[in-house]
């Protein structure tokens, strides 16, 4: 190669290079960037049209917040009992945890998907909750043998489904309108999960609340006709209103939960000046909801259903109506003193009925807020568990209202109930942990909790009892029934649901007055290990399978686990719940 050419080649290479290294600049810049407004600004991406506002459906999947959640709290009390066992032992009331060295405590994300509910920049704090023995594997008065086969076909496919974790809120407008400010709305559209497109007008609140994360509401005073063949409810407006509102609610308090919402019937509540002619008055308050979605589940007839019905309806003392959506006679039967205990009078088949019904106020939907929790400050009259647990025991009849003070009666030993599982989670060596708490002064009780049982025979089982102990499940929710200051032994299977077993039991009992110990299991106590080995990453980071979603969580460590206890190392925690019977 002549010289010439070879110094023209060797300056086109350094063009071509310096033009490489300004793209690769250039490039990086732009990705820099972009990601930059992607993490702070979403809304720059997704809504990039100018003046065009997010619809719900947009909104619903558009706005990611993760909330760092440690799956075990590291700097707690000191160990007890061997070195080196991977377990945990909490007890809320005290603040304390026992942790062991080889257990996996890094923090994990759990992402939720929420859109924003108001424009005032509130903080809501949306716990990931996965109901026990959620959609199968229900030990725990968790059904009904009057179930139709519908319902059998149903439960089969609720393992996929989404939970409160993973709720879609898509209530967001741009502007609520104060209920005290001069505005009225006229609603243009609406659906189940979408509060009504707005247009200011005059002067009253909405007939309808649809801001709360796990409910809609719709409460009305004034007069209000109720027509159940038509699924329609009128609010009638005095001659020259201009008010024209139109809401469709679900009366179940599973929000979000397309599937769950798909199987209860459907309300129209609206305003108008020409409701039908009433044929049946009614001077009491009416309350509509319903009795599907997921009951059938301890838990959920609970956490949906029971606390829901006593923090709206409690309020009346008897004198309120109940109009039952989607009417279940075998749940209705099943709970029949609770509802009872809440109404003089007798419900109302909504679906089923000829009458057009006049009230003066009612309540469409029911209030709810956390998982198996009630907020005492957004409750009426500041309802809280505390009055909930009083009121099961005494909707019950139960005997009673607080534990035995340990010596108070020298020749009564205190009382130890344990939840046994049949088919999941179950306690491989149930016979040698009733033998060890005998020995330490304990007279043992072991019941085991199925569709069988009878609600108001286990009610009065657990009141007759001062600690009550199981592994993680619906079975627990029957605490509801622990006499005052009682104990709650929780069990976490193996696999970083510690979160899981918090959220669904440990904050509800510690708000009813109950102590609540927190025991998570070792490696060495799971059945796990006559499946993986032991250097399996299902031993060394949990964690890493909650990635794939709940239903692997669920078909990994909840249906396909049991629990051999260390009873020396558990018997330190049976000790400690003596101590709670101390004076």
């Amino acid at each position: 190669m002549k010289p010439g050419e070879r110094s023209k080649l060797l300056r086109n290479l350094r063009q071509e290079s310096r033009r490489f290294r300004l793209l690769v600049v250039v490039i990086g810049f732009f990705l820099v960037t972009l990601t930059f407004i992607v993490v702070t600004k979403p809304e720059a991406i997704l809504f990039a049209d100018v003046g065009k506002k997010p619809n719900s459906d947009e909104a619903t999947s558009s706005i990611v917040i993760e909330e760092r959640t440690s799956v075990q709290r590291l700097d707690e009390i000191p160990r007890v009992g061997n070195p080196g066992v991977d377990a945990s032992v909490t007890d809320y009331n005290e603040g304390t945890e026992v942790k062991g060295e080889n257990e996996d405590n890094s923090p994990t994300k759990i992402q939720r998907n929420i859109a924003i509910q108001t424009k005032e920049e509130e903080r809501i704090q949306l716990r990931n909750t996965i109901g026990p023995d959620q959609f199968g594997n229900n030990n725990g008065n968790e059904g009904s043998e009057e179930k139709s086969e519908d319902k059998k076909e149903e439960v089969k496919h609720k393992v996929t489904l989404p939970t409160v974790s993973n709720y879609t809120i898509n209530d967001s407008i741009d502007t609520k309108p104060d209920e005290t400010t001069s505005t009225e709305v006229v609603v243009l559209q609406t659906n189940e999960q979408t509060e009504p497109t707005l247009q200011a007008k005059s002067s009253t609140k909405h007939l309808c609340d649809f801001t709360n994360f796990r409910a809609n509401v719709c409460d009305m005073e004034g007069e209000i006709v109720i027509h159940p063949n038509s699924s329609s409810i009128f609010f009638k407006e005095p001659a020259g209103s201009t008010r024209d509102e139109q809401w469709k609610i679900r009366p179940y308090p599973r929000k979000g939960d397309d599937f769950c919402l798909s199987h209860t019937s459907e309300i129209t509540v609206k305003s108008t000046q020409t409701p039908p002619q009433c044929t049946q008055y009614h001077d009491v308050p009416g309350i509509i909801f319903s009795v599907t979605g997921y009951t059938g589940n301890l838990f959920h007839d609970f956490t949906d259903v029971m606390v829901p019905l006593f923090t709206t309806a409690n309020q009346f003392n008897g004198e309120v109506k109940f109009l039952i959506s989607d009417m279940m006679i075998w749940w209705v039967r099943k709970y029949h003193r609770v509802l009872e205990a809440l109404s003089n009078y007798p419900f109302i088949d909504f679906k089923n009925d000829n009458e057009v019904h006049c009230f003066k106020h009612v309540i469409v939907g029911l209030h709810a807020y956390m998982e198996f929790t009630i907020d005492s400050k957004l409750a009426p009259k500041n309802y809280s568990m505390v009055n909930f647990n009083a009121f099961m025991r005494r909707a019950y009849g139960l005997k009673r209202d607080s534990v035995t003070v340990l010596g108070e009666q020298p020749s009564k030993k205190p009382r130890l109930l344990i939840i046994s599982r049949k088919r999941t989670r179950t306690l491989l060596n149930l016979n040698e942990i009733v033998e060890m708490a005998k020995d330490i002064g304990y007279e043992v009780v072991v019941n085991e909790a199925d569709v069988s049982s009878r609600i108001s025979q286990m009610a009065e089982v657990v009141n007759s009892c001062d600690v009550m102990m199981g592994v993680h499940g619906a079975g627990l929710t029957n605490c509801v029934f622990l006499p005052r200051n009682g104990t709650l032994i929780q069990i976490v299977p193996w696999g970083a649901l510690d979160w899981i077993s918090r959220i669904d039991f440990g904050d509800p009992s510690t708000q009813m007055g109950l102590h609540y110990m927190h025991y998570s299991i070792s490696v060495e106590e799971s059945s796990l290990l006559e499946e993986y080995p032991r250097d399996h990453e299902v031993f060394r980071n949990p964690v890493a399978f909650h990635k794939n979603g709940f239903d692997f969580v669920k078909k990994t460590f909840m249906d396909n686990q049991n629990v051999r206890l260390d009873v020396k190392r558990f018997r330190s925690v049976l000790l400690e719940a003596l101590d709670h019977l101390t004076p």
